[in-house]
């Protein structure tokens, strides 16, 4: 099981959104989110994939000034994750962050209104194991 590390940036740009990044391959691989991050068992959120960003990116707060992306960045939350799979359409993770904790999956969809370089994917909450 590979471990990485994550984060999740609030971005006011042009569009408030969340930018959810995972640390694979040296890099750090990177979804647009319109609305907020599921915190909730069974939560699903639109996650549209972006280009990779550098592995110094996750620790970044402050102001992107001029081109793409800019405006307003913070850091939302941080931490590492577990991999258990990483596929072309599905990834199952666990993460452990300051505000968010367990089971995440990504899940690509068959569907994609934004662009032909772009994937649209989902991001959901998934159950926790009971004890």
């Amino acid at each position: 099981m590979e471990k990485g590390i994550f984060a999740i940036q609030e971005h006011w740009a042009s569009h408030h959104h969340f930018d959810f990044r995972l640390e694979k391959d040296g890099v750090l691989k990177s979804w647009a989110l319109p609305r907020s991050f599921p915190i909730h068992e069974g939560e699903k959120r639109l996650a549209i994939a972006v280009d990779d960003h550098s592995l110094e990116y996750a620790d970044f707060e402050g102001e992107i000034v001029e081109g793409y992306g800019k405006g307003k960045v913070a850091l939302w939350d941080r931490g590492w994750y577990d991999e258990e799979k990483w596929g072309e359409e599905e990834i199952l993770i666990t993460v452990y962050g300051n505000k968010i904790k367990g089971k995440y999956a990504l899940v690509k969809t068959k569907g994609n209104k934004y662009g032909k370089s772009n994937y649209n994917w989902l991001v959901i909450k998934r159950r926790e194991e009971r004890k």
